[in-house]
């Protein structure tokens, strides 16, 4: 395509901010209109991407390359292939879908519309840069809106919670920032492009270990990593509905995508050389998470820590180092985002009307809330891995990625690591049985079944969990060509 697709998609957010930050605060229809619409237009155009993808290419498509900073030889240059596809696309729609469900803010709804719109085109440059420097920014613009939504509109502990992610993602990053200059100066010529620097530039094996842990750190706090998690949870528990399905359907993404996109290809002795540590990391992760999330009576922290569990699926499939892990990582971070994403939108939803979202204050909810019960059941069965629905599709291909991984122990690893799934299973039953499943609590006799905007922006969700369930080669034929092509190089 010669039209310059993606970046009208990262740009458009930023001018719709650029229309509400122009238009009286009074005006609150207006500007949740705009919200919408300028957010809808980057949802339509991935929907011509999709389109117009080729997935039987393994290299970039929709390429914009123009020379940026001629001093330090630094592009503007976007492009997507199958590594990025999925995500890029989840990204628009989260979005949209997110602003829509915040349409009953009214608090400062102009700052707030405008933070989530600049949000927006943070995430789609992540997933589209090419140049070291181009990602960076990118990936720092993502984290200033996303403090202020914590800190402004969170809850109780909102400031303190702000402030910790902050203090976390900062300090990964500017150690990210390290690597990022490393490998600049050290580079033969000098370049910021990834695609370059991971099929022309060979590092010595020491210093491809030092930079892979660089990037380690600011890549680990973004997943999050054990043990650099603590701050998901506080995040989660005071950030606004919206905040918490960006923050887990997409910011915990970026992590794993800095990986496949960046520390991999560029680094690939390292990889290796990391391979055990990465796949112990995602064990740990995986049962840590799950043991921590059924100890939990808030539904938002304990979605919080099943986050952790379930990216913990996306570390042991990297570090199996096959064609089959490396999909299931890029399947299971497109699946969980759709899946936690829906999650936490029908919290909000119950949190909205009862102003608690403690587990052992509600019972029997089907009663007053048969529409809202059901869709909470799907989200529910997907998160614990159904057959049949998306949550399903992510964890097995990443256990049968590590379980044919050559790497000697990655069977153990595997078999150790579906204990998770069944700890998952447990305490995500217990809490359907406790909140919904018992007698009607009278104190929840006022109850309102889930209403039609709270519907329209979860439905789209459901149906991507069933669609990608019973037919996950629509998700998996956009990046088999391009996942093959990293593992070759990696391990040729």
């Amino acid at each position: 395509m010669d039209f310059p697709i993606l970046s009208w998609m990262i740009f458009i957010p930023l001018i719709g901010g650029m229309f509400i930050l122009c238009t009286p605060k009074e005006m609150e229809k207006t500007i949740k209109g705009l919200a919408l619409v300028f957010s809808f237009i980057p949802l339509v155009l991935a929907g011509m991407v999709y389109v117009n993808f080729n997935p039987k290419i393994a290299d970039l498509q929709f390429v914009e390359k123009m020379l940026w900073i001629p001093v330090f030889n630094v592009h503007y240059h976007v492009g997507l292939d199958g590594l990025s596809i999925s995500i890029f696309l989840l990204t628009a729609l989260l979005t949209f879908l997110s602003i829509l469900i915040s349409c009953n803010i009214t608090k400062r709804v102009k700052e707030y519309f405008i933070l989530f719109l600049i949000l927006e085109t943070g995430m789609l440059g992540v997933f589209v840069a090419m140049d070291l420097f181009l990602f960076y920014i990118f990936w720092e613009v993502v984290l200033l809106p996303m403090y202020f939504l914590i800190g402004v509109w969170g809850g109780a502990r909102r400031r303190y919670a702000a402030i910790k992610f902050v203090l976390y993602t900062v300090i990964g990053s500017l150690i990210m920032l390290v690597g990022i200059l490393c490998v600049y100066f050290t580079s033969m010529p000098h370049t910021m492009d990834i695609i370059e620097l991971s099929k022309t530039c060979s590092f010595a094996r020491e210093f491809q270990n030092l930079m892979f842990f660089l990037f380690f750190i600011g890549f680990a706090v973004k997943v999050p990593i054990w043990p650099f998690h603590t701050w998901l949870p506080d995040a989660h528990v005071e950030a606004p509905t919206a905040a918490s399905v960006i923050l887990a359907g997409i910011l915990l993404k970026m992590g794993i995508y800095g990986f496949l996109r960046v520390s991999f290809p560029i680094f690939p002795d390292a990889a290796i050389y990391f391979a055990y540590p990465f796949a112990v990391l995602g064990v740990i992760n995986i049962i840590y998470g799950a043991c921590t999330a059924m100890a939990q009576n808030d539904l938002k922290k304990m979605i919080a820590y099943s986050s952790i569990s379930h990216m913990g699926f996306c570390l042991i499939a990297m570090g199996a180092l096959t064609v089959t892990g490396i999909n299931g990582a890029v399947i299971q971070m497109f699946t969980h985002g759709a899946v936690t994403g829906s999650l936490f939108m029908l919290v909000g939803v119950i949190y909205d009307r009862a102003h608690t979202r403690n587990i052992d204050e509600f019972s029997g909810l089907w009663h007053r809330m048969p529409i809202y019960t059901g869709l909470m059941t799907v989200a529910v069965l997907a998160s614990l891995g159904l057959p049949g629905l998306a949550g399903f599709i992510g964890e097995f291909v990443c256990l049968m990625g590590t379980f044919v991984s050559t790497f000697a122990g990655f069977k153990l690893l595997a078999i150790l690591s579906t204990s998770g799934v069944v700890i998952t299973a447990i305490y995500l039953l217990w809490m359907m049985e406790r909140v919904f499943w018992r007698d009607l609590n009278p104190k929840w006799e006022h109850l309102m079944d889930i209403d039609k905007r709270e519907l329209l922006a979860i439905i789209p969700l459901i149906i991507v969990i069933i669609l990608i369930g019973v037919c996950p080669k629509l998700l998996v034929d956009l990046m088999n060509v391009s996942t093959t092509q990293i593992v070759h190089e990696i391990m040729p």
